[in-house]
């Protein structure tokens, strides 16, 4: 404890390793008690505001503690700053000889198989602009020595040419793969076993309680400290991972599967293509008798049906295709020894068929289940309310214990973020992840909100939701963003808002206007990003807007005056008719509670809270915050709202609104 605290004095070892480096006494605060949670093996959760310095503030007593250390990010690009940027700082500024490790998933990883069978012609695309990319690939492949793809900036994740040079669990050959030796995440994995601090995300910490639950080889060394970093992202990834899902991609992929292996290694003993010709006919059918995407693409399932559709007829459709699954199946149990690929085969057919097994009867009552339609495809989907469940028996109970744990100090976890809840009790996080009983710490912003930001609610507005509503928030971020020469970001809480804003945007600046409106999903989330912020760094350059939604609401960092303006269109309600908030809601109104008041509104504040968040990254900046709901003024509910809010000083009408505008737009004194 007094080496922690050591550590963040004015001349301790984190002004010499860092030459910027103030103490704060919230990050002191901070990391004295998670040196005491870390001493006594406790769970703590703490909500640190922005700019308080949690990332040092956790890994300064964890790495002084001398026990192994695990921290787990909600995304790959805090995992990358962390582990290239953080951790090498601080690990020599306290000149500690520590070996560090990322680890990530498999699908983030250049598999040689798959290049090779690419590169063969098998399965290679025909698209010329995908064939260029995978020749990027094939050169970079000869220098990586990680095999990590975020070494190639241009390909995007969403890229058609990720799956094909990229492994999954049921294409993976194990260790009959010629490339085993050198294989990537293998590689990775090893390093990640022999290290002293190993940096993963939130979505490989949930599924390596599969891959140690089916009896596979540990992922992960056991540790004595886990940080949880972003925490608030901690319950949506683990309800993933902790539900069951099934998709018509992946028993067509499959069948596809099946013929090629077959083909190779059991030509003649069945036949393979009437088998799997038929499997895909069946998944077709069913595809068919889910009928029309609904708007949003989801149909509630709460009993053995999906809401709306023909029971006689999907329950026709599912047991077509479970008979022609395991029609596949028969024939390929008499075949597994004669090779590794055929075994494999099997069993994950075998996994498939259960999968679809839980799907034809009823849910469990602790759980919602709903069916996602495409206009091609779907996915049957079944997921637990919380983690709650998960998270004590599962992975807070066993954890990451393994053999000798006995042996272990007991395990300390972190669980960290900006935003945690409204409440003195964190409950909008420590009660749908089963922390109720931890320890807790709220450590506020060090920033002056009231003097650097400020938030208005135009009024009177167009009704949030309503056709004239979307044209009307364009219309002031239009001219907001003329008079700041750019430098506005624009939330949006649905796609069809963000296709709105940003067209009415354009149609009316035209071709040659001095702003530059960038739109999310037309380029990769960083390279607008990059695009965003070399607009704002020199005011004489063209201007640029950048609207967007989900995952610009958090995790952007655009400190200085390159933002100053944040438009969020409506506040962000969680959608009343997507399954898992209905069931939520019914499972608070079951036990005598509100639905509104206890989830939706909890889940508004955050998001807001999340959103608004974007605007003040550091102690020298300045701007706006506006909300274009007026419900925010004129509902019961719109005070709390308000109060979760960073504590902006709040503008009364537009004349303020306007003042404030030509504020910002004047370059700020020195100083």
């Amino acid at each position: 404890m007094e080496a922690v605290s050591a550590a963040f004095s004015p001349d301790g070892l984190l002004s010499a390793a860092e030459p910027a480096f103030t103490p704060r006494a919230g990050q002191t605060a901070m990391a004295r008690a998670v040196a005491a949670a870390i001493e006594d093996g406790e769970v703590l959760v703490v909500e640190a505001g922005t700019g308080v310095g949690k990332t040092y503030a956790y890994l300064v007593p964890a790495l002084l503690s001398g026990q192994r250390v695990l921290v787990s990010t909600a995304t790959k690009a805090l995992q990358d700053q962390l582990f290239a940027r953080d951790l090498p700082r601080l690990v020599h500024g306290l000149g500690l000889p520590l070996r560090m490790a990322r680890l990530k998933g498999r699908s983030s990883y250049l598999c040689l198989e798959r290049l090779e069978r690419v590169r063969q012609g098998r399965g290679a695309p025909q698209d010329p602009q995908v064939l260029r990319a995978v020749a990027d690939v094939e050169r970079w492949a000869r220098t990586t020595r990680s095999g990590d793809l975020a070494e190639l900036p241009a390909l995007d994740e969403r890229s058609p040419v990720v799956p094909l040079v990229t492994s999954t669990k049921d294409n993976c050959l194990g260790s009959g793969c010629a490339h085993w030796q050198g294989c990537h995440v293998n590689q990775a994995r090893q390093q990640a076993l022999q290290a002293d601090v190993v940096v993963i995300n939130h979505h490989l910490l949930f599924a390596d309680l599969d891959v140690r639950d089916s009896g596979m080889a540990r992922l992960l060394p056991s540790t004595g400290v886990v940080v949880v970093d972003e925490a608030h992202q901690l319950n949506d990834i683990g309800v993933q991972f902790a539900g069951q899902a099934l998709s018509s991609q992946q028993l067509i992929g499959y069948a596809r599967d099946a013929l090629r292996v077959t083909q190779e290694h059991a030509r003649g003993m069945a036949d393979w293509l009437v088998l799997c010709a038929t499997l895909e006919q069946a998944v077709r059918e069913l595809r068919l008798q889910a009928g029309k995407p609904p708007v949003g693409g989801r149909i509630p399932w709460q009993a053995v049906t999906p809401l709306g559709l023909d029971a006689q007829r999907w329950r026709a459709a599912l047991v077509r295709l479970g008979q022609s699954l395991r029609s596949l199946l028969t024939p390929l149990a008499g075949t597994e020894a004669m090779a590794a690929d055929l075994q494999r085969l099997y069993e994950r057919g075998a996994g498939l068929l259960a999968a679809l097994a839980r799907f034809a009867a009823a849910a469990d009552e602790d759980c919602v289940r709903w069916l996602e339609l495409g206009s091609q495809h779907l996915r049957m989907l079944e997921s637990p309310l919380s983690i709650a469940a998960v998270m004590q028996e599962r992975l807070l109970q066993r954890g990451l214990e393994g053999e000798g744990a006995e042996q272990q100090p007991r395990k300390a976890w972190i669980f960290t973020s900006a935003t945690l809840g409204s409440d003195a009790q964190l409950s909008w996080f420590t009660e749908p992840c089963g922390l109720r009983e931890a320890r807790l710490l709220r450590v506020d912003s060090p920033f002056d909100y009231h003097e650097q930001a400020g938030v208005y609610v135009p009024q009177p507005f167009a009704t949030a939701g309503s056709a004239q509503h979307s044209q009307q928030v364009a219309r002031l971020v239009l001219d907001a963003a003329q008079r700041l020469g750019g430098r506005t970001l624009v939330l949006t809480t649905t796609l069809k808002a963000l296709h709105a804003i940003s067209e009415a945007l354009r149609a009316a600046l035209g071709l040659f206007a001095d702003l530059d409106v960038l739109v999310q999903g037309e380029a990769p989330k960083l390279a607008l990003i990059q695009r965003f912020m070399a607009a704002g760094a020199a005011r004489s350059q063209r201007g640029s807007i950048l609207v967007a939604s989900a995952t610009f609401w958090e995790g952007v960092d655009l400190p200085g005056d390159v933002l100053q303006l944040v438009v969020i269109d409506k506040l962000p309600f969680p959608p009343p008719d997507d399954p898992l908030v209905e069931a939520r809601c019914r499972r608070l109104e079951g036990v005598g509670r509100a639905g509104f008041h206890d989830y939706m509104l909890p889940e508004a504040a955050m998001a807001l809270k999340q959103g608004a968040g974007r605007l003040i990254r550091s102690e020298t900046d300045r701007g706006v915050l506006v909300i274009c709901d007026p419900r925010l003024m004129t509902m019961a509910y719109g005070a709390e709202l308000l109060a979760a809010l960073p504590p902006m000083r709040l503008l009364a009408g537009q004349g303020e609104f306007e003042q404030a505008l030509d504020g910002l737009a004047r370059p700020a004194a020195p100083g």
